[in-house]
Protein backbone atom coordinates (compact mmCIF):
# COMPACT_ATOMS: atom_id res chain seq x y z
CA UNK A 1 0.00 0.00 0.00
CA UNK A 2 2.94 2.45 0.97
CA UNK A 3 4.40 1.34 -1.85
CA UNK A 4 1.67 2.35 -4.63
CA UNK A 5 1.27 5.80 -2.32
CA UNK A 6 5.20 6.09 -3.14
CA UNK A 7 4.37 5.52 -6.66
CA UNK A 8 1.41 7.81 -7.40
CA UNK A 9 3.31 10.81 -5.68
CA UNK A 10 6.26 10.25 -7.83
CA UNK A 11 3.71 10.00 -10.82
CA UNK A 12 2.76 13.25 -10.18
CA UNK A 13 5.39 15.16 -9.07
CA UNK A 14 6.83 13.94 -12.49
CA UNK A 15 3.99 14.73 -14.67
CA UNK A 16 3.91 18.38 -12.97
CA UNK A 17 8.20 18.17 -13.35
CA UNK A 18 7.38 17.43 -17.43
CA UNK A 19 4.49 20.68 -17.50
CA UNK A 20 6.91 22.62 -15.76
CA UNK A 21 9.89 21.56 -18.21
CA UNK A 22 7.42 22.17 -21.61
CA UNK A 23 6.27 25.29 -20.61
CA UNK A 24 9.74 26.98 -20.17
CA UNK A 25 9.94 29.94 -22.62
CA UNK A 26 12.54 28.62 -24.77
CA UNK A 27 11.26 27.81 -28.58
CA UNK A 28 13.17 24.40 -28.84
CA UNK A 29 11.30 22.77 -26.20
CA UNK A 30 7.87 24.71 -26.87
CA UNK A 31 7.77 23.95 -31.05
CA UNK A 32 7.99 20.41 -30.25
CA UNK A 33 5.37 20.17 -27.72
CA UNK A 34 2.89 22.39 -29.58
CA UNK A 35 2.74 20.11 -32.85
CA UNK A 36 2.28 16.67 -30.66
CA UNK A 37 1.04 17.75 -27.36
CA UNK A 38 -0.29 21.02 -27.42
CA UNK A 39 -2.71 19.92 -24.18
CA UNK A 40 0.50 20.23 -21.90
CA UNK A 41 0.93 23.85 -23.09
CA UNK A 42 -2.50 24.77 -21.65
CA UNK A 43 -0.71 26.72 -18.51
CA UNK A 44 1.57 29.17 -20.73
CA UNK A 45 -2.33 30.02 -23.05
CA UNK A 46 -4.24 30.56 -19.71
CA UNK A 47 -1.19 32.76 -18.44
CA UNK A 48 -1.71 34.68 -21.79
CA UNK A 49 -4.84 35.07 -22.53
CA UNK A 50 -5.43 36.40 -18.69
CA UNK A 51 -2.36 38.73 -19.45
CA UNK A 52 -3.30 39.59 -22.72
CA UNK A 53 -7.09 40.83 -21.75
CA UNK A 54 -5.25 42.54 -18.44
CA UNK A 55 -3.37 44.91 -20.42
CA UNK A 56 -5.75 45.56 -23.18
CA UNK A 57 -8.59 46.25 -20.58
CA UNK A 58 -6.29 48.50 -18.21
CA UNK A 59 -5.05 50.65 -21.24
CA UNK A 60 -8.67 51.35 -22.28
CA UNK A 61 -9.62 52.31 -19.07
CA UNK A 62 -5.86 54.18 -18.39
CA UNK A 63 -6.21 55.77 -21.34
CA UNK A 64 -10.25 57.15 -20.62
CA UNK A 65 -9.15 58.22 -17.19
CA UNK A 66 -5.96 60.30 -18.81
CA UNK A 67 -7.46 61.80 -21.84
CA UNK A 68 -10.94 62.89 -20.27
CA UNK A 69 -9.51 63.41 -16.48
CA UNK A 70 -12.36 65.89 -14.99
CA UNK A 71 -10.32 65.74 -11.36
CA UNK A 72 -7.35 64.69 -9.68
CA UNK A 73 -9.16 61.31 -8.68
CA UNK A 74 -8.98 60.66 -12.45
CA UNK A 75 -5.32 61.27 -12.82
CA UNK A 76 -4.99 59.03 -9.90
CA UNK A 77 -6.74 56.28 -10.85
CA UNK A 78 -5.40 56.55 -14.56
CA UNK A 79 -1.44 56.08 -13.47
CA UNK A 80 -2.81 52.91 -11.62
CA UNK A 81 -4.53 51.44 -14.60
CA UNK A 82 -0.94 52.02 -16.50
CA UNK A 83 0.78 50.20 -13.92
CA UNK A 84 -1.52 47.55 -14.08
CA UNK A 85 -1.27 47.43 -17.76
CA UNK A 86 2.75 47.70 -17.65
CA UNK A 87 2.28 44.32 -15.62
CA UNK A 88 0.82 42.56 -17.58
CA UNK A 89 2.74 43.41 -20.76
CA UNK A 90 5.76 42.36 -18.79
CA UNK A 91 4.20 39.23 -18.09
CA UNK A 92 3.47 38.21 -21.66
CA UNK A 93 5.44 35.59 -23.11
CA UNK A 94 6.80 37.83 -26.13
CA UNK A 95 8.51 34.78 -27.78
CA UNK A 96 5.21 33.28 -28.33
CA UNK A 97 4.55 36.61 -31.18
CA UNK A 98 2.85 35.49 -33.80
CA UNK A 99 1.84 31.98 -32.68
CA UNK A 100 -2.11 31.34 -32.59
CA UNK A 101 -2.89 28.19 -29.93
CA UNK A 102 -5.51 27.13 -32.46
CA UNK A 103 -6.78 23.99 -30.25
CA UNK A 104 -7.05 26.45 -26.79
CA UNK A 105 -9.11 29.25 -28.38
CA UNK A 106 -11.27 26.63 -30.23
CA UNK A 107 -12.39 25.76 -26.40
CA UNK A 108 -11.83 28.73 -24.67
CA UNK A 109 -12.94 31.48 -27.50
CA UNK A 110 -9.89 33.48 -27.16
CA UNK A 111 -10.26 36.63 -29.71
CA UNK A 112 -6.78 37.70 -29.92
CA UNK A 113 -3.75 36.94 -31.73
CA UNK A 114 -0.20 38.16 -30.55
CA UNK A 115 1.98 40.40 -33.02
CA UNK A 116 5.22 41.94 -32.69
CA UNK A 117 3.07 45.18 -34.16
CA UNK A 118 0.79 45.06 -31.34
CA UNK A 119 3.12 43.95 -28.27
CA UNK A 120 5.20 46.94 -29.72
CA UNK A 121 2.39 49.67 -29.89
CA UNK A 122 0.75 48.63 -26.41
CA UNK A 123 4.37 49.13 -24.91
CA UNK A 124 4.22 52.87 -26.81
CA UNK A 125 0.58 53.35 -25.61
CA UNK A 126 1.70 52.60 -22.08
CA UNK A 127 4.69 55.25 -21.88
CA UNK A 128 2.71 58.00 -23.84
CA UNK A 129 -0.12 57.56 -20.80
CA UNK A 130 3.14 56.88 -17.96
CA UNK A 131 4.34 60.36 -19.39
CA UNK A 132 1.41 62.28 -19.28
CA UNK A 133 0.29 60.70 -16.01
CA UNK A 134 3.51 61.82 -14.66
CA UNK A 135 3.18 65.61 -16.49
CA UNK A 136 -0.03 65.91 -14.96
CA UNK A 137 1.03 64.90 -11.56
CA UNK A 138 3.80 67.55 -11.29
CA UNK A 139 1.42 70.11 -12.61
CA UNK A 140 -0.75 69.69 -10.00
CA UNK A 141 2.46 70.91 -7.86
CA UNK A 142 2.50 74.49 -8.83
CA UNK A 143 -1.32 74.84 -9.34
CA UNK A 144 -2.15 74.27 -5.59
CA UNK A 145 0.72 76.23 -4.19
CA UNK A 146 -0.45 79.39 -6.96
CA UNK A 147 -4.03 78.75 -5.61
CA UNK A 148 -3.07 79.00 -1.83
CA UNK A 149 -0.64 81.70 -2.74
CA UNK A 150 -3.28 83.75 -4.24
CA UNK A 151 -5.44 83.13 -1.86
CA UNK A 152 -3.21 84.04 0.97
CA UNK A 153 -2.69 87.27 -0.82
CA UNK A 154 -6.42 88.50 -1.84
CA UNK A 155 -6.91 87.71 2.35
CA UNK A 156 -4.17 89.95 3.10
CA UNK A 157 -5.66 92.49 0.98
CA UNK A 158 -8.83 91.90 2.70
CA UNK A 159 -7.10 92.61 5.92
CA UNK A 160 -4.98 95.28 4.74
CA UNK A 161 -5.74 98.69 6.71
CA UNK A 162 -3.43 100.90 4.95
CA UNK A 163 -1.86 101.53 1.25
CA UNK A 164 1.12 99.75 1.83
CA UNK A 165 -0.06 96.46 3.06
CA UNK A 166 -2.51 96.75 0.43
CA UNK A 167 0.51 97.08 -2.52
CA UNK A 168 2.25 94.28 -1.15
CA UNK A 169 -0.91 92.17 -0.81
CA UNK A 170 -1.65 93.03 -5.24
CA UNK A 171 1.87 92.27 -5.52
CA UNK A 172 1.58 88.81 -4.10
CA UNK A 173 -1.64 88.58 -6.09
CA UNK A 174 0.30 89.19 -9.64
CA UNK A 175 3.08 86.59 -8.40
CA UNK A 176 0.62 83.99 -8.03
CA UNK A 177 -1.49 84.86 -11.38
CA UNK A 178 1.83 84.42 -13.56
CA UNK A 179 2.14 81.23 -12.05
CA UNK A 180 -1.21 79.92 -13.23
CA UNK A 181 -0.47 81.19 -16.43
CA UNK A 182 2.61 79.15 -16.70
CA UNK A 183 1.23 75.69 -16.04
CA UNK A 184 0.78 74.26 -19.47
CA UNK A 185 -2.42 74.12 -21.20
CA UNK A 186 -1.79 70.07 -22.40
CA UNK A 187 -2.41 69.45 -18.39
CA UNK A 188 -5.26 68.75 -16.27
CA UNK A 189 -4.16 71.28 -13.96
CA UNK A 190 -3.23 73.69 -16.75
CA UNK A 191 -6.83 73.18 -18.02
CA UNK A 192 -8.51 73.71 -14.17
CA UNK A 193 -6.19 76.92 -13.80
CA UNK A 194 -7.48 78.59 -17.59
CA UNK A 195 -10.92 77.81 -15.95
CA UNK A 196 -10.17 79.62 -12.64
CA UNK A 197 -8.02 82.63 -13.94
CA UNK A 198 -10.75 84.79 -15.71
CA UNK A 199 -12.58 84.59 -12.31
CA UNK A 200 -9.25 85.14 -10.24
CA UNK A 201 -8.26 88.18 -12.83
CA UNK A 202 -11.64 90.19 -12.40
CA UNK A 203 -10.91 89.99 -8.49
CA UNK A 204 -7.50 90.73 -9.20
CA UNK A 205 -8.38 94.02 -11.63
CA UNK A 206 -11.19 95.35 -9.04
CA UNK A 207 -8.96 94.67 -6.06
CA UNK A 208 -6.16 96.96 -7.69
CA UNK A 209 -8.72 99.66 -8.95
CA UNK A 210 -10.26 99.49 -5.28
CA UNK A 211 -6.96 99.83 -4.25
CA UNK A 212 -6.08 102.56 -7.09
CA UNK A 213 -9.26 105.07 -5.41
CA UNK A 214 -8.56 103.70 -1.67
CA UNK A 215 -5.02 104.95 -1.70
CA UNK A 216 -6.01 108.77 -3.19
CA UNK A 217 -8.75 108.85 -1.01
CA UNK A 218 -5.81 108.40 2.08
CA UNK A 219 -3.58 110.71 0.72
CA UNK A 220 -6.59 113.44 0.55
CA UNK A 221 -7.27 113.05 4.28
CA UNK A 222 -3.64 113.28 5.04
CA UNK A 223 -2.88 116.57 2.43
CA UNK A 224 -6.08 118.31 4.35
CA UNK A 225 -4.45 117.70 8.06
CA UNK A 226 -1.33 118.89 6.62
CA UNK A 227 -2.34 122.07 4.85
CA UNK A 228 -2.44 124.45 7.23
CA UNK A 229 0.91 124.19 8.27
CA UNK A 230 2.69 122.45 5.05
CA UNK A 231 1.13 123.41 1.83
CA UNK A 232 3.85 122.19 -0.07
CA UNK A 233 3.74 119.11 1.50
CA UNK A 234 -0.17 119.02 1.16
CA UNK A 235 0.20 119.64 -2.94
CA UNK A 236 2.36 116.79 -3.47
CA UNK A 237 0.30 114.12 -1.59
CA UNK A 238 -2.63 115.70 -3.91
CA UNK A 239 -0.23 115.13 -6.70
CA UNK A 240 -0.05 111.30 -5.80
CA UNK A 241 -3.22 110.96 -5.04
CA UNK A 242 -3.62 112.05 -8.54
CA UNK A 243 -0.94 109.88 -10.13
CA UNK A 244 -3.08 106.92 -8.47
CA UNK A 245 -6.44 107.85 -9.98
CA UNK A 246 -4.84 108.46 -13.45
CA UNK A 247 -3.66 104.61 -13.43
CA UNK A 248 -7.75 103.89 -13.56
CA UNK A 249 -8.04 102.51 -17.19
CA UNK A 250 -10.80 104.48 -19.05
CA UNK A 251 -12.82 101.10 -20.06
CA UNK A 252 -13.32 100.23 -16.48
CA UNK A 253 -16.44 100.87 -14.74
CA UNK A 254 -14.94 103.19 -11.58
CA UNK A 255 -13.30 105.26 -14.76
CA UNK A 256 -15.82 108.15 -14.33
CA UNK A 257 -15.68 107.93 -10.56
CA UNK A 258 -11.75 108.63 -10.60
CA UNK A 259 -11.65 111.49 -12.89
CA UNK A 260 -14.21 113.20 -10.92
CA UNK A 261 -11.75 112.51 -7.59
CA UNK A 262 -8.97 113.84 -10.16
CA UNK A 263 -10.87 116.82 -10.76
CA UNK A 264 -11.18 117.62 -7.42
CA UNK A 265 -7.99 116.79 -6.36
CA UNK A 266 -6.61 118.68 -8.74
CA UNK A 267 -8.78 121.72 -7.74
CA UNK A 268 -7.23 121.97 -3.95
CA UNK A 269 -3.99 121.14 -5.38
CA UNK A 270 -3.80 124.15 -7.51
CA UNK A 271 -5.22 126.13 -4.86
CA UNK A 272 -2.52 125.61 -2.86
CA UNK A 273 0.35 126.22 -5.68
CA UNK A 274 -0.87 128.34 -8.49
CA UNK A 275 -4.38 129.45 -9.21
CA UNK A 276 -4.43 131.14 -12.22
CA UNK A 277 -3.02 127.76 -14.33
CA UNK A 278 -5.47 125.94 -11.60
CA UNK A 279 -8.20 127.59 -13.29
CA UNK A 280 -7.61 126.20 -16.80
CA UNK A 281 -6.20 123.06 -15.71
CA UNK A 282 -9.42 122.66 -14.12
CA UNK A 283 -11.54 123.97 -17.38
CA UNK A 284 -9.75 121.41 -18.95
CA UNK A 285 -10.74 118.46 -17.11
CA UNK A 286 -14.18 119.56 -16.91
CA UNK A 287 -14.34 119.44 -20.82
CA UNK A 288 -12.10 116.01 -20.85
CA UNK A 289 -14.93 114.43 -18.38
CA UNK A 290 -17.38 115.57 -20.58
CA UNK A 291 -15.77 113.91 -23.55
CA UNK A 292 -15.38 110.72 -21.77
CA UNK A 293 -19.02 110.84 -20.53
CA UNK A 294 -20.26 111.16 -24.41
CA UNK A 295 -18.05 108.59 -25.71
CA UNK A 296 -19.04 105.93 -23.67
CA UNK A 297 -21.41 103.43 -25.36
CA UNK A 298 -20.79 103.55 -28.85
CA UNK A 299 -21.20 103.12 -31.24
CA UNK A 300 -22.03 107.01 -32.43
CA UNK A 301 -23.11 108.52 -35.51
CA UNK A 302 -20.56 110.56 -37.22
CA UNK A 303 -22.02 113.94 -36.18
CA UNK A 304 -21.75 113.14 -32.25
CA UNK A 305 -17.97 111.88 -32.43
CA UNK A 306 -17.60 115.44 -33.85
CA UNK A 307 -18.88 116.77 -31.04
CA UNK A 308 -17.14 114.64 -28.73
CA UNK A 309 -13.83 115.64 -30.76
CA UNK A 310 -14.68 119.67 -30.31
CA UNK A 311 -15.10 118.78 -26.31
CA UNK A 312 -11.64 117.61 -26.37
CA UNK A 313 -10.39 120.53 -28.41
CA UNK A 314 -11.54 122.67 -25.76
CA UNK A 315 -10.16 121.11 -22.97
CA UNK A 316 -6.63 121.53 -25.19
CA UNK A 317 -6.73 124.95 -25.46
CA UNK A 318 -7.69 125.61 -22.09
CA UNK A 319 -4.34 124.06 -21.55
CA UNK A 320 -2.48 125.68 -24.06
CA UNK A 321 -3.12 128.97 -21.73
CA UNK A 322 -0.88 127.86 -19.22
CA UNK A 323 2.99 129.75 -19.78
CA UNK A 324 6.03 127.74 -19.31
CA UNK A 325 7.30 129.58 -16.40
CA UNK A 326 3.94 128.73 -14.71
CA UNK A 327 4.21 125.60 -11.73
CA UNK A 328 1.21 123.59 -13.76
CA UNK A 329 2.91 123.88 -16.78
CA UNK A 330 4.78 120.25 -16.49
CA UNK A 331 1.16 118.79 -15.71
CA UNK A 332 -0.74 121.22 -18.22
CA UNK A 333 1.79 119.52 -20.92
CA UNK A 334 1.26 115.52 -19.76
CA UNK A 335 -2.73 116.31 -20.00
CA UNK A 336 -2.07 118.01 -23.14
CA UNK A 337 -0.22 114.98 -24.68
CA UNK A 338 -2.94 112.68 -23.16
CA UNK A 339 -5.88 114.88 -24.76
CA UNK A 340 -4.17 114.92 -27.94
CA UNK A 341 -4.26 111.60 -28.25
CA UNK A 342 -7.98 111.24 -27.30
CA UNK A 343 -8.62 113.49 -29.97
CA UNK A 344 -6.82 111.52 -32.74
CA UNK A 345 -8.46 108.60 -31.51
CA UNK A 346 -11.96 110.13 -32.14
CA UNK A 347 -11.12 112.24 -34.94
CA UNK A 348 -10.27 108.55 -36.53
CA UNK A 349 -13.57 106.79 -34.79
CA UNK A 350 -15.67 109.96 -36.59
CA UNK A 351 -13.75 109.22 -40.02
CA UNK A 352 -14.38 105.24 -39.76
CA UNK A 353 -17.85 105.77 -38.72
CA UNK A 354 -18.69 108.52 -42.02
CA UNK A 355 -16.93 105.95 -44.82
CA UNK A 356 -18.83 102.82 -43.19
CA UNK A 357 -22.28 104.79 -43.78
CA UNK A 358 -20.81 106.02 -47.00
CA UNK A 359 -20.16 102.20 -47.98
CA UNK A 360 -23.58 101.71 -46.59
CA UNK A 361 -25.59 104.13 -48.19
CA UNK A 362 -23.53 103.05 -51.63
CA UNK A 363 -24.31 99.48 -51.38
CA UNK A 364 -27.88 100.14 -50.59
CA UNK A 365 -28.06 102.32 -54.08
CA UNK A 366 -26.82 99.29 -56.10
CA UNK A 367 -29.21 96.95 -54.40
CA UNK A 368 -31.90 99.27 -55.29
CA UNK A 369 -30.40 99.60 -58.51
CA UNK A 370 -30.33 95.72 -58.92
CA UNK A 371 -33.76 94.95 -57.65
CA UNK A 372 -35.08 97.39 -60.21
CA UNK A 373 -33.03 96.47 -63.34
CA UNK A 374 -32.43 93.03 -62.84
CA UNK A 375 -29.69 91.41 -65.20
CA UNK A 376 -31.23 88.44 -67.89
CA UNK A 377 -28.10 86.67 -67.07
CA UNK A 378 -27.87 85.12 -63.75
CA UNK A 379 -23.56 85.01 -64.25
CA UNK A 380 -24.22 89.30 -64.42
CA UNK A 381 -26.53 89.05 -61.55
CA UNK A 382 -23.95 86.70 -59.23
CA UNK A 383 -21.17 89.18 -60.22
CA UNK A 384 -23.34 92.24 -59.51
CA UNK A 385 -24.04 90.66 -55.70
CA UNK A 386 -20.46 89.96 -55.00
CA UNK A 387 -19.42 93.37 -55.73
CA UNK A 388 -22.40 94.23 -53.00
CA UNK A 389 -20.65 91.58 -50.37
CA UNK A 390 -17.41 93.10 -51.08
CA UNK A 391 -18.75 96.84 -50.44
CA UNK A 392 -20.60 95.58 -46.92
CA UNK A 393 -17.89 93.32 -45.82
CA UNK A 394 -15.71 96.57 -45.76
CA UNK A 395 -17.89 98.28 -43.22
CA UNK A 396 -16.21 98.08 -40.09
CA UNK A 397 -17.40 96.69 -36.79
CA UNK A 398 -18.28 99.56 -33.96
CA UNK A 399 -20.06 101.83 -35.89
CA UNK A 400 -23.32 102.16 -36.43
CA UNK A 401 -23.77 101.05 -39.98
CA UNK A 402 -22.29 97.03 -38.85
CA UNK A 403 -25.66 96.01 -37.81
CA UNK A 404 -27.70 96.95 -41.55
CA UNK A 405 -24.44 96.13 -43.19
CA UNK A 406 -24.46 92.08 -41.59
CA UNK A 407 -27.90 92.38 -42.07
CA UNK A 408 -27.79 92.66 -45.48
CA UNK A 409 -24.75 90.51 -46.20
CA UNK A 410 -26.96 87.63 -44.52
CA UNK A 411 -29.46 88.76 -47.55
CA UNK A 412 -27.03 88.96 -50.19
CA UNK A 413 -25.21 85.59 -49.45
CA UNK A 414 -28.19 83.88 -49.22
CA UNK A 415 -29.61 85.09 -52.89
CA UNK A 416 -26.41 83.78 -54.11
CA UNK A 417 -26.65 80.34 -53.11
CA UNK A 418 -30.10 80.53 -54.60
CA UNK A 419 -28.58 81.66 -57.91
CA UNK A 420 -26.09 79.15 -57.51
CA UNK A 421 -28.45 76.25 -56.72
CA UNK A 422 -30.31 76.59 -60.20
Amino acid sequence: MFGKIKFAAMLMAGTAGVVWVVNLPYPMIRKPVAQVAPILLLPSFMSMDHHYRGAIDSLEQADQLVSRATSTADIELGGEKVKAAKKHLKNLPVWFLGYYPQRYCSLFSCSWQFTLDEFEQARKRVARLDAVVFQDKNALIPLNEAKKDLLAAKLQYEQATNTKDRESAIASWQIAIDQLEEISQQTLAGKTAQTQLTAYKRDFDNARIGNFIAAAQEFDLEAQKVQPTKSQAASELWLQAINRLEQVPNDNPRYLDAQKLIAAYQVKQKTVVDTRSGTYVEGAKQFALAAAKASQNPPHTALEWEQIGNLWEKAIRQLENIQVQEPSYVEAQKLLAQYQTNLGIINNRRQIESDSQQILNQANKEIQRLIASTPADNNEIKAEIHGIITQLNSVKSGTTAYPEARRLLTLANNKLKQLQAQ
